[in-house]
């Protein structure tokens, strides 16, 4: 598959509706319980974007997460805290959210961990179906697209033009390139299990993310022990 060029910008078809009215862009990272694999996804997110782009920064990308069935208020199950510690991330302040329209309605990005997330992330409405993959769906789609044609990150609302213009290269992708399998698309609960499964989920998110903010940042990841 050779590799898509986007136009620079948002263009005409802005599959965001609202968001982005507020110079950020909002990555909403959706699983069930919204205790172990969104918090993960959605702090090492944070951690990478921090990591690449220096001085704690987010480079106007606003990281969060909720659940399908969502705990609200409940604490980051304890293994996936744990995880998080061995990555380098931070766990702390964590608290569970119920996924809500609006959450749905202001996210630029949507990123789930299963296509049945996906699903009903979409069957919410709110044009969603063009800003919302699980996590491999969009890594596998970004790995196709070329970096050199996005707008250049070299500041904070380079960034959000940049994470916009890839979104909208990715949907456009989405039907001609599929995944070897549907399981290839998804990421197990790892609720209830040994703290060995967590690190092998943290491994599988963080590898999933690290092409997706690469090419959001424009900045390659340095190398960790743990990588």
């Amino acid at each position: 598959m050779p590799a898509v060029s986007t136009p620079h910008g948002r263009g005409t078809a802005d599959p965001g509706g609202i968001s982005g009215t507020d110079g950020t862009f909002r990555i909403l990272h959706v699983s069930t319980g919204n205790v172990c694999r969104s918090p993960l996804t959605e702090r090492l997110t944070r951690h990478a974007l921090a990591e690449r782009l220096g001085d704690g920064r987010s480079g106007g990308i606003v990281v969060e997460s909720a659940g399908t069935w969502g705990h609200e208020g409940a604490p980051m199950e304890e293994h996936a805290a744990e995880v998080l510690l061995e990555l380098g991330a931070d766990p702390e302040g964590f608290r569970g959210r119920e996924l809500l329209d609006e959450h749905v309605i202001r996210a630029d990005l949507v990123l789930t961990a299963t296509r049945d997330h996906r699903a009903q992330v979409v069957s919410m409405g709110h044009s969603a179906g063009l800003r919302t993959f699980t996590l491999k769906e969009f890594t596998r789609l970004v790995k196709a697209i070329d970096a050199a044609t996005l707008p250049d990150a070299g500041s904070a609302q380079g960034v959000v033009e940049r994470a916009n213009a890839l979104v909208q290269a990715a949907a456009a992708l989405r039907g001609w390139l599929l995944a070897p399998s549907p399981e290839a698309d998804e990421i197990y609960d790892p609720y209830g299990a040994p703290i060995p499964y967590f690190r092998s989920v943290g491994e599988e998110i963080n590898k999933a993310l690290e092409p997706v903010v690469t090419a959001l940042t424009g900045v390659p990841a340095r190398m960790h022990p743990h990588m």
